[in-house]
């Protein structure tokens, strides 16, 4: 491994591979701690190829650990429209690492290099007016150019930089539906075995994408059938949850290859993976509502659940994570709209036995009272 002519560090980024006439490869590197671009070589293979017209093509020009140049913007390879120049390139891969040694999840860093990368193509990150000017013409979401904001005012502070962001409010908008049990199982039977067992996962603990993606195999308590979250994500709290032995066996049919449980398997594939199964799977079933079923769409549907089930708006903050009731207030709104005609609707039964009563609390029913011997339980219909 070579060291970074600038700096001489040995943290390199492989950029690809310069091809001479002659038909030699050269290697190029991109220096991690200075974005410094070099390509390495012979002296030899410098001097003749420098100096040579044939093999000195274009605007192009070679530098190796001996005699590196800096190259300026004029010098770099061509950069077409919605090309990242290499510059930018080297101020995102240092920019990762220092949120990686901040201690930034692997999605948030992979969200705030996404935005940042879509910014580098159509503005220059050097300058926030240039920025400002692409975020107010491009036709995104109030959500998404927040998000924009977000990163790039993260990617300033870097650099000990300022800017006057423009004001993007994230809003967290109402569902605009929730799938029935129903069709949450035929999704799951209908997927492959990863994305059945993260969508399983997802049905039983309301969990997230990126929380689901980040479970060890240390997590998972298969005697007992309980599943632990200690990499909570949006400063969440730590979960632990009992599954069913139905979900324990589809996690333990996960290859264990890795630490992680869905090793090699990142959010954005994830949802590439669901969004083919899903419109598959709609039409076969004759069901369009299945085709706009998404991951976070399921976390909705337990938060809604959980809440019509207990009515303890506490119990459904604790199962999600969240650190205040508010953003629970959601599920409120929800089961009230969905429930309304048979909010006061209960089935009821009446058992003589322990084992009766246990059968029904494992079922959803609660205990109400005792009439004549008999123990009364019921759950809204």
């Amino acid at each position: 491994m070579p060291r970074c002519p600038q700096c001489s560090s040995e943290k390199l980024y492989r950029d690809g591979l310069r091809y001479l006439i002659e038909g030699k490869k050269i290697q190029r590197w991109l220096c991690c701690s200075c974005g410094y671009r070099f390509s390495e070589s012979s002296e030899e293979t410098y001097d003749k190829n420098l100096n040579s017209r044939e093999s000195n093509t274009g605007n192009r020009q070679l530098c190796v650990s001996t005699k590196a140049k800096k190259l300026g913007t004029a010098t770099e390879i061509k950069t077409v429209a919605g090309e990242i120049s290499q510059e930018a390139r080297g101020k995102l891969l240092q920019f990762a690492f220092y949120l990686n040694k901040e201690g930034k999840s692997e999605y948030t860093i992979h969200n705030y290099i996404s935005f940042l990368k879509r910014l580098s193509r159509h503005a220059n990150i050097d300058n926030p007016e240039s920025v400002k000017e692409y975020l107010a013409q491009i036709k995104k979401s109030i959500n998404t150019k927040a998000n924009y904001t977000v990163s790039y005012t993260a990617f300033l502070n870097w650099q000990g930089k300022t800017w006057k962001a423009p004001k993007y409010v994230a809003r967290s908008p109402i569902p605009e539906f929730i799938p029935t049990e129903e069709e949450l199982d035929q999704l799951i039977a209908g997927s492959g075995k990863k994305t059945a067992a993260i969508l399983q996962t997802i049905k039983e603990t309301g969990m997230r994408i990126g929380e689901v993606l980040s479970l060890t195999w240390t997590a998972l308590n298969e005697k007992d059938n309980v599943l632990t979250l200690n990499t909570p994500e949006k400063r969440s709290l730590p979960r632990i949850f009992k599954i069913s032995p139905k979900l324990t066996a589809m996690l333990q049919a996960m290859p264990k290859t890795h630490e992680r449980i869905f090793s090699g398997t990142i959010a954005k594939d994830a949802a590439r993976s669901l969004a083919r199964t899903r419109t598959l799977i709609a039409a076969k079933v004759k069901n369009p509502r299945l085709a706009r079923i998404h991951f976070h769409l399921i976390r909705h549907w337990k938060g809604t659940m959980e809440y019509h089930k207990t009515h303890d708006i506490d119990h459904v903050r604790r199962l999600l994570g969240h650190r205040s009731v508010l953003p629970t207030q959601i599920y409120v709104n929800i089961e009230q709209v969905l429930f309304s005609e048979n909010a006061n609707e209960y089935h009821v039964k009446a058992v003589s036995t322990v084992e009766e009563a246990m059968a029904l609390i494992e079922v959803g029913f609660e205990y109400v009272t005792e009439i004549d011997g008999k123990k009364l339980f019921r759950k809204r219909k």
